[in-house]
């Protein structure tokens, strides 16, 4: 990670310069390289009120102030701040009387390098959650969005989604990973994007699509290679992980990744580290990771194709992005934006009546989301030699090419009655009747099933599965 990660600095106070610098460069080597050291005790809390830090580290045994006096006064005026106290001795007594003060951890400055790594990385976990707990509680009231600019090319007017921007403006500034859920065709990627952009990172947006990928390519793709990594390596490669440096690396479809790739990712995650093919050097990442899926990755977990520690890393945040038929409201808007996009790409004008057309298209399930909405416009564009566009020329288009019956979905079929005969039949027949029916009448289209029957998508895969 780059010098400014975290973004608010790390305080490190002790006697020792030797220690401090020591301390220091056992971060730095670990990517934590925003850390400012004081060797005098007497200057900690004036540096303190001076300035934001996000943890700080102080030594036990001290000259002028020791660690046990500093820390009920900073957990006093800076309750936000992890406060760690480090200690040249293992120390029961003074450990737990400084977590009864205040304290977060207590750290040996003999233990291995690694736990005194853990330990600062969660302090500042900790910190950027008291942040976020902060911003959420000021931001409860608030119904307008600091930054609406970050948000432009996401075209919504649903409250929901005006929801999910405002937990984005929250959430944007930290490091920690999000995981962007949702059916395909949602607009994920414009999410993630938004995420970049109200991030204030300094590197680009890198996307890759998992999708397809087998572990060679993904490994490649992602990490690079030196030359000579393999037959055909003439030149070293620079993956996109290094090509995200100070920025955002988004991977969609994130559930279609391998157990290998995963336990690659799950390191990159954790450790901030990775290895290029052919290296045995490992490199350091300041990407902050956003991942996206419309997979349900808690069933991927319990049948055993996903790893249940990389969910967790993956989901810093969740951000679910609700389907286009739940968000009718939008539809309007987005036949005007594709009518615009539709003009430049045919060069022509068309007359449309967006809220008419918006009405009509409100009983279709639009299984392919926004996506599949800018489709049927683009298609009927292409097909109006006219310049108008209407729910008559929409309705021959849903109706020839995307196999849509309206008045399958509107109104009952005659022979629609239910008749029972002398047994009646369990709630587990009737819910499979049921369900097969609406399969039928959607030629097996799941979403658009789940839609009739009133059930989640998952629950007509679930069902499918076990049938």
């Amino acid at each position: 990670m780059p010098n400014n990660y975290p973004r608010q600095p790390i305080l490190l106070v002790d006697d020792e310069d030797s220690w401090l610098v020591s301390f220091k460069t056992t971060l730095r080597s670990k990517g934590i390289g925003n850390v400012v050291t004081e060797n005098d005790s007497s200057k900690l809390l004036a540096l303190l009120d001076s300035r934001q830090f996000c943890a700080v580290a102080i030594d036990l045994m001290m000259p002028n102030f020791s660690g046990e006096e500093l820390i009920p006064q900073i957990a006093a005026r800076h309750p936000n701040i992890p406060i760690l106290v480090i200690s040249g001795l293992n120390q029961v007594k003074s450990a737990v009387n400084c977590m009864r003060l205040g304290a977060f951890d207590f750290i040996v400055k003999t233990e291995e390098r690694d736990t005194l790594i853990a330990a600062v990385r969660h302090a500042i976990e900790l910190f950027e959650l008291r942040q976020e707990n902060t911003s959420l509680r000021e931001r409860f009231f608030k119904k307008e969005l600091d930054h609406p600019e970050y948000f432009g090319n996401i075209i919504t007017e649903n409250k929901e989604m005006r929801s999910i921007f405002q937990y984005i403006e929250v959430i944007a500034e930290t490091s920690r990973p999000v995981l962007i859920t949702g059916e395909s065709g949602v607009g994920k990627e414009l999410v993630a994007r938004a995420v970049h952009n109200a991030s204030g990172r300094t590197g680009e947006f890198v996307a890759l699509n998992i999708a397809g990928l087998d572990d060679n390519v993904v490994a490649d793709t992602l990490f690079g290679h030196t030359k000579g990594a393999y037959t055909g390596a003439t030149n070293a490669r620079v993956g996109l992980v290094e090509k995200a440096k100070n920025g955002t690396l988004f991977l969609d479809e994130i559930g279609d990744l391998s157990s290998t790739s995963q336990t690659k990712l799950l390191r990159l995650l954790q450790e901030h580290e990775y290895l290029p093919l052919g290296s045995d050097m490992a490199k350091r990442s300041s990407a902050r990771i956003v991942a996206a899926t419309h997979q349900n990755l808690n069933e991927l977990q319990e049948c055993g194709q996903f790893r249940r520690d990389l969910f967790y890393r993956l989901r810093g945040h969740l951000l679910h992005i609700p389907p286009l038929r739940e968000r009718r409201e939008d539809i309007a808007p987005l036949i005007t934006h594709f009518l615009q996009e539709a003009e430049i790409s045919f060069e022509k004008k068309f007359s449309a009546n967006a809220p008419e057309l918006a009405d009509y298209l409100s009983q279709y399930p639009f299984p392919g989301n926004i996506r599949e909405l800018q489709n049927i416009i683009l298609d009927c564009a292409g097909t109006c030699t006219d310049g108008i566009m209407d729910t008559a020329r929409v309705q021959r288009l849903l109706t020839h090419s995307y196999d849509y019956q309206p008045e399958s979905f509107e109104t009952p079929l005659p022979d629609a009655s239910v008749t029972f005969g002398a047994t009646l039949p369990t709630l587990k027949e009737v819910r499979a009747a049921l369900i097969d029916e609406a399969l039928t009448r959607t030629n097996n289209n799941q979403s658009s099933a789940a839609q009739l029957v009133g059930v989640t998508r998952q629950a007509i895969s679930k069902y499918v599965r076990e049938k």
